[in-house]
């Protein structure tokens, strides 16, 4: 088994909903466990801005899948949901990402291994750091290093009754 990080994102139709059954279906995939879940985080939107807030996680898997293979299943899960890929930073029901796989350093034209703007985003530092805080991610630093030094502004971590109310 491998370890490898699949970040979560959801701006539509009871985001919060989503990331959680989304975990359920991560859970499900042929060969890989779901190791642990970070909590819920809603954040403002990156890039394209009127939208809604999101809702983002992270999970950690142990999987028997190649990274590729792994990529297709994530793939095959957002459009189970419903994904619909209408232009950069569109809202979307649910986005999945492989942001790290144990082992692998890839830099390929349909994957690249480590995400190449994990380091920056607080919508995936965050949850990351709170699952795996000592995770060197490349040559930046631990995901709890970056988290410390990636503003705040915009995401804010949702309790359970919170959950409920992003419904």
């Amino acid at each position: 088994m491998t370890r490898a990080f699949v970040a979560l994102g959801s701006n539509l139709e009871r985001p919060a909903r989503q990331i959680r059954a989304a975990f359920a279906a991560l859970a499900l995939l042929p060969g890989t466990r779901l190791v642990r879940a970070s909590s819920l985080y809603r954040t403002t939107p990156v890039g394209y801005l009127d939208q809604p807030d999101f809702i983002n996680a992270v999970a950690e898997l142990d999987t028997e899948l190649a990274p590729a293979d792994l990529l297709q299943a994530l793939f095959a899960i957002e459009t189970d949901f419903g994904r619909v890929r209408s232009f950069r930073n569109a809202p979307r029901i649910l986005d999945l990402d492989l942001l790290w796989f144990q082992g692998v350093v890839l830099n390929g034209s349909d994957l690249i291994l480590p995400h190449p703007r994990m380091h920056e985003r607080a919508f995936v530092l965050y949850p990351l750091a709170e699952l795996a805080p000592d995770l060197a991610i490349g040559t930046h630093g631990s995901a709890a290093e970056l988290a410390a030094h990636c503003p705040s502004a915009g995401i804010e971590r949702l309790q359970v009754e919170d959950n409920e109310s992003s419904e």
